[in-house]
């Protein structure tokens, strides 16, 4: 039995495994005739590696992925001021279940990969190397915690017991020790701006920003309407919000079917994910064919339309149909939101006459 690949991307040495892992190697598709052949451990073997194949066969390159991917290097790269200088912030601000952490992890990926390969895995002053440093946030994070955060990430040994003063700078000297250029923070919709720790938490990324001579990404969701750009600020004094001024929104939308192209970056995302099914019975094509199910399925959003996948794989080797076709993905519940609005999308989508064109498409 495989014994699972764990590691947490809020530890350097789980973001280290993460940003040096090679491809996962595919396992061969067996036909039905040799799947009859195999022992019952061999079986069970083998259905264990496509589970973990289709749990985890990577990162198709969405049109929303691409165009973020694009922005951030175009941030990133222009945010080369000396330490008196200081950098402008990306934010993934998008719904939930459309890939946003994903974006920002894989692109601190390539720019950690990026970074090992043009420099050494030590620094000249003989401190270990850490071109990016990820967190995530709570619901209860204070200004203590978020520093403790940080130096947990690089294992410093004074976290249990400093305060918050002495956490922050200890997270200002693993960042300059290190010689980190890159620092993702996930979930920062958790900070409430209403509560004064929440505000004083908003504060002191402010501060995080002036301080490190790092690009921050954050990630969140409806930060906007939370009123995040804003500071927490109302009417005439949304002008003094500093947030706004420093931060550039990068929105992560759902797929759409109202246009040519939108159905064209549909069907694109099925065909590429199709390509990396290892199921005996199943021929390309056979998901583009259900594209509109898929989609009233999965309402154009990327992280339910891989839960409906990969669970469809495994309902496919585990009944012996061995292919993903509507019979099968009927029998898989997804997350409450796709759920809610399956009936009401697939009636609009049948008034609107979409689903002859997607389908004809293919």
């Amino acid at each position: 039995m495989r014994q699972p690949n764990q590691f947490s991307l809020s530890r350097k040495e789980g973001w280290r495994r993460f940003a040096d892992a090679p491809a996962r190697q595919r396992p061969e598709t067996l036909s039905r005739a040799q799947l009859a052949a195999l022992g019952e451990s061999a079986l069970e073997d083998y259905n264990d590696a496509r589970h973990d194949w289709h749990a985890n066969f990577g990162i198709v390159q969405t049109p929303q992925l691409a165009a973020v991917h694009e922005e951030l290097e175009q941030i990133v790269a222009s945010n080369r001021q000396d330490g008196d200088r200081i950098r402008s912030a990306a934010v993934i601000d998008a719904l939930p279940g459309l890939g946003k952490t994903t974006i920002a992890n894989l692109y601190g990926r390539v720019f950690d990969r990026q970074q090992m390969r043009r420099l050494t895995p030590v620094t000249d002053a003989g401190h270990e190397r850490i071109p990016v440093f990820r967190v995530g946030l709570t619901s209860n994070t204070t200004l203590r915690t978020l520093n403790r955060m940080i130096c947990e990430y690089y294992g410093h040994p004074a976290t249990d017991r400093a305060n918050a003063a002495s956490l922050a700078s200890h997270a200002l000297d693993c960042v300059l020790s290190c010689e980190t250029q890159l620092g993702i923070i996930d979930d920062i919709h958790f900070i409430d701006l209403d509560r004064r720790d929440g505000l004083a938490v908003s504060n002191h990324l402010k501060w995080l920003a002036n301080e490190l001579p790092v690009t921050f990404i954050y990630v969140g969701v409806g930060l906007a309407e939370r009123r995040f750009f804003a500071d927490g600020l109302t009417g005439k004094n949304t002008v003094l919000a500093q947030t706004a001024r420093r931060w550039t929104r990068l929105g992560v939308e759902p797929f759409q079917l109202e246009s040519d192209e939108g159905r064209r970056h549909w069907r694109s995302l099925i065909k590429a994910s199709e390509r990396q099914l290892v199921l005996a019975e199943h021929r390309p094509g056979m998901l583009v064919r259900n594209a509109s199910y898929l989609f009233e399925r999965t309402s154009g959003h990327i992280g339910s339309y891989f839960t409906l996948l990969m669970r469809g794989c495994y309902r496919a080797i585990r009944t012996g149909a061995e292919a993903i076709s509507k019979e099968v993905l009927d029998g898989v519940r997804l997350d409450e939101a796709s759920e809610q609005a399956r009936k009401q999308l697939a009636a609009a989508l049948a008034r609107a006459g979409t689903l002859s064109p997607l389908e004809d498409a293919s």
